[in-house]
């Protein structure tokens, strides 16, 4: 909760400062020739739209994983694997000082694993079969490890409001210079007030493309710099040598990436190129282990 607070917080007092900025640039007066625009109302507008999506995200994660990478929760072990699987979450969970998070198995060839959920202490953490089975104890344990350091750090929350943050900026940012494009263009148009024209819709269009991009590198920039945390907590609840051959052992294995909405929580990383990409690439983790980072 106090996470939360904290980055709602840090929000509401960027986006007060940027008001304030806008203000003694006298943007806020252009902005008012051009079409009486408000900015106390574009900020809440774009707030709202802003954090809307990935709040509605994470409260929903579990319920999304579950279905999306059809995993079958254990509720009771049916084996001796699925014994062991659960008996190690709640032993890293334990070490780690969060409540024990659910723990399923996906249906998937390729080694990998996500953790999801909005409460460190109501989480779930998903194996695929195929990392069960291409991997030995002490390499899953240390990919559980990875996995539960996710939750600990809170990296679902935190990736969630960053995001929230930078959805807000994209569409303030793409509303001002919507604006003040179709005010250049229009004329005498808008003094009579006609309304917006062509212009500013597709000047915001274009804008909130182009800064969507500039904002998924931040988030991705992030993602990558969660993953080096998690491979150091990975590292420290089961052993650096255990996390550095689950890595290698992922090298080998060459996983398939997950789904979009689970990428950034998987243990793997997905093919993208490296300014877009959720992960690191698996030589830089393994490199920064060495160093012990």
């Amino acid at each position: 909760m106090l996470r939360i607070l904290l980055f709602m917080g840090t929000n509401v007092a960027i986006l007060a400062m940027l008001s304030i900025t806008m203000r003694i640039l006298g943007v806020d007066q252009m902005l008012a020739q051009s079409g009486g625009i408000n900015l106390n109302g574009l900020l809440v507008m774009s707030a709202v739209i802003g954090f809307s999506g990935s709040l509605i995200s994470l409260f929903t994660s579990k319920w999304m994983a579950k279905r999306s990478m059809r995993v079958q929760v254990i509720d009771q072990p049916a084996n001796n694997t699925e014994r062991w699987l659960v008996e190690t979450v709640a032993h890293l969970a334990q070490k780690a000082g969060i409540k024990m998070p659910e723990v399923g198995i996906f249906p998937s060839a390729s080694p990998n694993a996500f953790a999801t959920g909005w409460n460190r202490n109501a989480a779930l953490v998903a194996v695929s079969a195929g990392l069960l089975q291409q991997m030995n104890a002490d390499e899953v344990e240390a990919v559980l490890g990875h996995e539960i350091t996710h939750v600990n750090n809170g990296d679902m929350v935190t990736l969630s409001l960053i995001q929230g943050v930078v959805n807000t900026f994209v569409v303030f940012l793409s509303r001002i210079i919507g604006t003040l494009v179709d005010s250049f263009l229009a004329g005498d148009r808008r003094e009579q007030n006609y309304g917006y024209g062509p212009g500013y819709f597709i000047a915001s269009m274009v804008a909130q493309f182009v800064l969507g991009i500039l904002a998924m590198m931040i988030v991705a920039w992030f993602s990558r710099w969660r993953e080096f945390r998690a491979d150091a907590g990975g590292a420290a609840l089961a052993g650096r040598e255990k996390m550095i051959a689950a890595l290698r052992r992922l090298q080998q294995g060459q996983p398939q990436p997950l789904p979009d909405q689970m990428a950034a929580f998987g243990i793997a990383g997905g093919g993208l190129r490296e300014l877009f990409a959720s992960h690191p690439p698996l030589e830089k983790r393994i490199e920064a282990l060495q160093r012990g980072g």
